[in-house]
């Protein structure tokens, strides 16, 4: 197959997901604009009628189209230059063994049924399991709208505290786990990466597939010698793919650390109070002795751990889009 197909079924699938992205705006200003003219028929009604039971009627349509419009001025904050792009995701398994692999499944699953509400699609890329139980650590990416522009929100470490299901004497433990988000980059940013930088290791894959994936080293690891960059990959079925995605991943991380280092930039400029917390704890996940989930820099918490745990966090998420905007 030629190079210039497969370039054409890339752009190809470009322009498809921006018309995506278009029609998912029209429909959200069709809707907006459908709940607001139920809002005025209800008005008109009871103005005519003064039929008292009209009002809870009322009352329900301006708390839906209250809504709606905060959903609305939340996706007008995505400014951000990667924002409306997929997301490639990554947790480590903090310090602590079987206790921190345990706690970073439980986050992989957390943010599986956050991609499963929003209606996003999850495609692990590497997974290194725990010895006894959990991830050690685990890279995925996330595709649908403004999938990067969200969960951007969760980079930084969480931190768990609970009684462990795997100490005998039921003590409390706290464990961390960190995540790294990035945009998927398909196409090339302005970023040089010279051949002389990277340090390409191959090896088995660790993860499900078929005999071939399980049995040669098709696995690759790719280290970006000058900043310390390392991205693996271990689920295509040639070494060749793997290192094609490797490769995407490596511009897509070093474009996201250009980016940091843009906004750390302007927030010096401007004088911000607020500080942009890259890499460090940002929320706490409290199971014993009470209930809390508490993000550091918002302040935002919720007392239902387990809706939380069931991937319920774009509360935390809207209280950063609007704190750091």
């Amino acid at each position: 197959m030629s190079e210039g197909f497969y370039l054409d079924q890339k752009k190809v699938l470009e322009v498809g997901k921006k018309i995506k992205s278009c029609e998912s705006k029209l429909n959200l200003i069709n809707a907006l604009q459908t709940l607001y003219d139920d809002c005025n028929a209800y008005v008109e009604l009871y103005e005519e009628e003064h039929d008292i039971s009209l009002e809870k009627e009322l009352e329900d349509s301006l708390h839906n189209l209250e809504a709606e419009v905060e959903k609305a001025k939340i996706t007008t904050l995505l400014s951000g230059k990667y924002d409306d792009y997929d997301a490639i995701m990554t947790l480590h398994a903090g310090a602590g063994g079987t206790e921190a692999q345990d706690w970073t499944e439980m986050l992989f699953r957390m943010y599986k049924m956050y991609a499963e509400k929003q209606g996003y699609k999850i495609r692990v890329l590497d997974i290194l399991n725990g010895d006894e139980a959990g991830i050690k650590s685990i890279t995925f990416e996330v595709a649908g709208d403004n999938a990067y522009g969200f969960l951007k929100a969760e980079k930084g470490v969480h931190r768990l505290v609970r009684i462990s299901p795997f100490d005998s004497n039921a003590r409390r433990h706290t464990s961390f786990a960190s995540v790294e988000v990035m945009p998927k980059i398909e196409e090339k940013p302005n970023i040089e990466i010279r051949p002389e930088d990277l340090k390409v290791d191959t090896y088995r894959s660790s993860g499900a597939g078929g005999q071939n994936v399980n049995k040669t080293e098709s696995a690759i690891r790719i280290t970006h010698l000058p900043t310390g960059i390392v991205v693996s990959c271990q689920v295509e079925r040639s070494q060749l793919q793997n290192r094609e995605m490797a490769m995407q991943m490596l511009y897509s991380r070093l474009a996201e650390k250009e980016e940091q280092e843009e906004m750390e930039r302007l927030a010096k400029i401007r004088g911000d109070v607020k500080k942009i917390e890259w890499g460090s704890q940002i929320r706490s996940y409290v199971f014993c002795p009470y209930t809390l989930v508490k993000d550091h820099r918002t302040g935002y918490e919720d007392t239902n751990i387990q809706s939380v745990m069931d991937g319920n966090i774009q509360e935390f998420i809207n209280a950063y889009l609007k704190m750091f905007h």
